[in-house]
């Protein structure tokens, strides 16, 4: 190698860079390039993931929002009707009223789409005042109550506690709850084997 000219140095030079180049730095070049892809088809799966989190979290936001608002309902309109429960509060908002209840009576429900409603006849006697004080209770009450059929008499044996007798038709509303679709499965007859 010492007696080469000068340009078999440089061809020395050339075949080693050509093999270096060849053999490292291009598969190496392709394999950045090729991370290089994987990197932005990863950014911009990211970028999606990003804005399908922000739609979730809207909707989960949404979605304690009609939880809370559906709870709020059920108080109106529960799922279930709890008849011991409206009698001792009806009594309580009568007492508290100064009415004496003489009749609380449930009739039958009559079942709706996706609710029912559940007529029950009340006969309360006291004063014509206490009357309004517990209809105005009633409309504040936490369940959906409508008032129908209402009449108010004169008491014959009048005190100053009781004046008058009414007589209402109280109606309340529950949700119906949805009921499981029987399974329609026919076990095969003797004459159908």
């Amino acid at each position: 190698m010492r007696n080469w000219p000068w340009y078999g140095y440089l061809l020395l030079a050339v075949i080693i860079f050509a093999l270096v180049f060849f053999f490292f730095f291009k598969p190496r070049n392709a394999e950045i390039q090729s991370l290089r892809e994987s990197r932005m088809k990863l950014e911009k799966e990211v970028e999606v993931l990003k804005e399908q989190k922000k739609e979730l979290d809207k909707i989960e936001a949404e979605l304690v929002v009609l939880n809370a608002t559906l709870k709020d309902l059920e108080q109106i309109i529960p799922q279930k009707k709890e008849i011991a429960d409206i009698l001792r509060r009806i009594q309580q908002l009568a007492y508290d009223s100064r009415l004496n209840v003489l009749r609380f009576q449930p009739r039958g429900e009559v079942n709706k789409d996706f609710y029912a409603e559940w007529p029950i006849n009340i006969e309360i006697s006291g004063t014509y005042h206490n009357l309004g004080i517990f209809f105005d209770k009633l409309s504040k009450f936490s369940r959906l109550f409508n008032v129908n059929n209402f009449s108010i008499t004169a008491l014959n044996n009048q005190t100053d506690e009781l004046t008058i007798g009414a007589k209402f038709v109280a109606t309340t509303y529950y949700f119906l709850e949805e009921q499981p679709a029987a399974a329609k499965t026919a076990t095969p007859t003797r004459a159908q084997r």
